[in-house]
C-alpha cells in the first residue's frame, strides 16, 4: 500500500523552536519527527513512499533522497522508497493529492508529516478494508477536545457528524478526536474542484459524515501533533518516557481499570439522572496522571438500571458523554467504557427480559477486563483495578489483575487509598 505524507509544513506557531527548517524536520531526540513516522512505517512494511512537500522541501529532498541511502542520523539504511512532489504555489492539505491521483491507483495511507506517532497500521488497514468504506479517519481521546475536530459516530464506527473547531458542539460529547492520519480511497480523487487550492478535511472528507461511506477507527495509540512548542516538549518528553513506542497496540500494554460510581463520580445510588452525574474533587487529576504515566485509563461499570427498564441504552451514553466532556475540560481522557446492562434477578415493573440473565460481563466476573484485553493487548498482569466495592477486587482478581480498594475495607488487595487521587500518585510517584 502506498503512503502520502504530507510534508509542507512551514511551522509559523513553532518558529520558536526551530525557524530554518520545514516543520517535519524539526527534531525529536535529534532525530527529524518525519524520520520517526518512515521509521514507523518501515517497521510495519509501508515503503512505497510519496512526500509532498513545499517550504523548503529541498531541506527533506536533501535529507532522504530516494530512501535508499542512510540517516544522517543513525547511520542505518532507511529502506524505503521516496518520490517527491512539489509544491510551487500552495494547495492547501488536499490539492497535491490531485496532481499524484494517477499514482494513487489503489486505497493508501494518508499522513500528515508533522505529527509524532506509534500507531499499528495493519490493523488500521485491516479495519479499514473490513468495512470497505471510502475513507477511515484514525481518531483518538485526546487532553484538548474542547479545541479539537470532533468526529461523531455510531457503534458500528459510521462517522455521522464531523464537527470542526468552529463548529456549534453539543453539550456532551464523546472524546473521539481526528488525529490526521487517514486510509483512503482514489475513488476520492475523481471530483473536479475550482481551485487548485483545496481543503482536505472541509472539502473532500466532511462532506461524506452521515453517507455511511466514512469510518473512524478509534485507537488509544500515540499521535500527538506539535503544531505550538508547549506541545512540541510535551512530545519530546513522552518520548524520553518511553510514552511514544509504549502505547503501539503491537506492545502489550497495561491498563487501570476504573469503577465509575464511587470512584470516578459522586455515588448516588443508582445513577439515573444525568444532572445527578458529578466528577468527584481530584478525580480528573488522577485521570491525567494515569494517562501520562503510559497505563490505559478504562472504566468497567455495572449498569443493570438498563435491564430494570429504568434507564434507556441512549440516556446512559449521554451520562458518559458528560463524563467525557468534564474530563476533557480539565485535561484528562478516558481509553475506552466499558459497561454491562444485564442483571440477573427478575421481578421489576418495566424489567426488559432480554437482559436479565446471569452473563459473563457482570462484575464480579471479569467479563468486561477480559474484552477490554483483548481489545487492546493489555497485560492483565501488569494491570490494576481500583473500585469502593467488594465487586470490583473479585473482578480484578479474577481477571489477574492487582487491586486497590477505595475506603476502609479488606477484600485481600494489594492497595487500599482514600481517592483515586491518592492512588495515582502512588502508581506515578512509587511512593
Amino acid at each position: 500500500m502506498k503512503v502520502v505524507i504530507m510534508a509542507g509544513g512551514k511551522g509559523s506557531r513553532i518558529a520558536s523552536v526551530a525557524n530554518d527548517v520545514p516543520k517535519p524536520m524539526i527534531k525529536i531526540e535529534n532525530k527529524p519527527v518525519l524520520e520517526h513516522e518512515i521509521e514507523c512505517l518501515k517497521e510495519q512494511g509501508f515503503t512505497d513512499i510519496i512526500l509532498t512537500v513545499g517550504y523548503k522541501g529541498d531541506i527533506i529532498r536533501d535529507y532522504f533522497g530516494d530512501g535508499s541511502g542512510n540517516s544522517p542520523v543513525t547511520g542505518r539504511p532507511f529502506g524505503v522508497d521516496i518520490q517527491y512532489y512539489f509544491e510551487d504555489t500552495p494547495l492547501g492539505n488536499g490539492g497535491a493529492l490531485f496532481k499524484i491521483k494517477d499514482q494513487l491507483t489503489e486505497d493508501f495511507l494518508l499522513l500528515n508529516g508533522d505529527v509524532m506517532f506509534s500507531v499499528d497500521f495493519n490493523r488500521f488497514v485491516t479495519f479499514h478494508k473490513e468495512h470497505g468504506g471510502l475513507a477511515t479517519l484514525f481518531t483518538h481521546p485526546n487532553n484538548h477536545p474542547y479545541d479539537s475536530g470532533l468526529i461523531i459516530a455510531g457503534e458500528d464506527g459510521v462517522v455521522e457528524k464531523w464537527l470542526a473547531k468552529e463548529d456549534e458542539r453539543p453539550c456532551y460529547y464523546h472524546n473521539c478526536v481526528n488525529a490526521g492520519l487517514h486510509v483512503l480511497s482514489p475513488e476520492l480523487l475523481n471530483r473536479e474542484f475550482d481551485s487548485p487550492r483545496i481543503d482536505l478535511d472541509r472539502q473532500i472528507l466532511k462532506p461524506l459524515a452521515g453517507t455511511g461511506r466514512m469510518f473512524c477507527y478509534d485507537s488509544s495509540e500515540y499521535v500527538k501533533d506539535m503544531g505550538t512548542p508547549e506541545r512540541y516538549y510535551s512530545v519530546c518528553d513522552d518520548f524520553e518516557k518511553g510514552l511514544v513506542k509504549g502505547k503501539n497496540l503491537r506492545n502489550r500494554q497495561k491498563a487501570v481499570f476504573l469503577d465509575r460510581d464511587g470512584t470516578i463520580n459522586q455515588y448516588v445510588g443508582f445513577l439515573r439522572d444525568i444532572n445527578e452525574f458529578q466528577l468527584i474533587d481530584g478525580v480528573a487529576e488522577a485521570i491525567h496522571m494515569i494517562n501520562s504515566s503510559g497505563y490505559l485509563a478504562i472504566v468497567v461499570t455495572n449498569q443493570p438500571v438498563i435491564a430494570r427498564g429504568e434507564m434507556s441504552c441512549e440516556e446512559l451514553t449521554e451520562i458518559h458523554k458528560k463524563m467525557e466532556t468534564l474530563l476533557g475540560h480539565e485535561g484528562a481522557y478516558l481509553d475506552a467504557v466499558y459497561w454491562c446492562p444485564h442483571h440477573p434477578h427478575k421481578g421489576y415493573e418495566g424489567e426488559r427480559p432480554e437482559l436479565k440473565i446471569d452473563c459473563e460481563c457482570r462484575k464480579p466476573k471479569p467479563g468486561m477486563l477480559l474484552q477490554a484485553a483483548a481489545d487492546y493487548n493489555i497485560d492483565l498482569n501488569r494491570s490494576w483495578m481500583i473500585g469502593d466495592s467488594e465487586i470490583d477486587m473479585k473482578a480484578g482478581k479474577a481477571a489477574g489483575c492487582k487491586t486497590a480498594f477505595i475506603g476502609s475495607g479488606d477484600y485481600g488487595q494489594e492497595m487500599r487509598v482514600h481517592s483515586l487521587l491518592e492512588f495515582a500518585e502512588i502508581l506515578t510517584k512509587g511512593r
